[in-house]
């Protein structure tokens, strides 16, 4: 009877709508991350934008990331063709100013990208204050699960992910996450030893897109 191929026709339908309901909940740019606690993944990179900074590096310089270890480290993964990356550019270089001369070492890394035109780019933003790196080969963005940009990985004076922005981070996620982490150095500012606890944040507040 038609009442019965109804019926039946409604039961299949029913869990369907839910999981598309469901989906429509979620965030489809909000991927988690499964470095958070993790030492973050060492690089040598070589620096093709100087930055404005007095301990600005030379072009050419390569930055060995651990060599940053004692210190708090915002990784800003970004490209000249990324929209979203202007989006958070003008707030990254006024805190990176602001926090001059503390623990915290600031530094951009090129993703999909050539030399050129990011550094036209920054010149066109009016100017970078830290340097920033070129991954041309991509292993650094594999190593990290880029899935796009810009992503943002705050790392801890023992070398570990605390933290994972996904799109463009703002003043206060910046004071949020690197306060806590410059609070957590040893007086010494010397490096925790790296089988200390990880340090990882909790979940930024509902609407941003950090990911633990």
């Amino acid at each position: 009877m038609n009442w019965k191929r109804a019926a039946i026709a409604a039961l299949f339908a029913v869990p369907v709508i839910a999981l598309f309901a469901w989906g429509f909940t979620k965030d489809p740019n909000n991927i988690p991350s499964p470095l958070p606690g993790r030492m973050a993944p060492d690089f040598r990179l070589p620096v093709f934008s100087p930055g404005e900074a007095p301990t600005t590096l030379p072009v050419g310089d390569t930055v060995h990331l651990a060599s940053l270890r004692g210190n708090v480290v915002v990784l800003n993964f970004w490209a000249s063709w990324c929209l979203s990356c202007r989006d958070e550019h003008v707030e990254l270089q006024q805190f990176a100013r602001r926090y001059e001369g503390k623990p915290v070492k600031f530094l951009g890394v090129l993703y999909n990208d050539f030399p050129a035109p990011a550094i036209n780019w920054i010149r066109e933003m009016g100017g970078q204050q830290y340097p920033s790196v070129n991954d041309a080969n991509a292993h650094t963005s594999i190593d990290y699960g880029l899935y796009g940009v810009p992503e943002t990985y705050f790392i801890d004076g023992s070398g570990r992910v605390a933290y994972k922005q996904t799109g463009p981070v703002t003043d206060a996620i910046l004071t949020r996450i690197v306060d806590s982490l410059i609070a957590a150095l040893p007086a010494s500012g010397a490096a925790a030893p790296a089988d200390s606890a990880a340090h990882v944040l909790a979940p930024a507040a509902p609407g941003s897109k950090g990911t633990l």
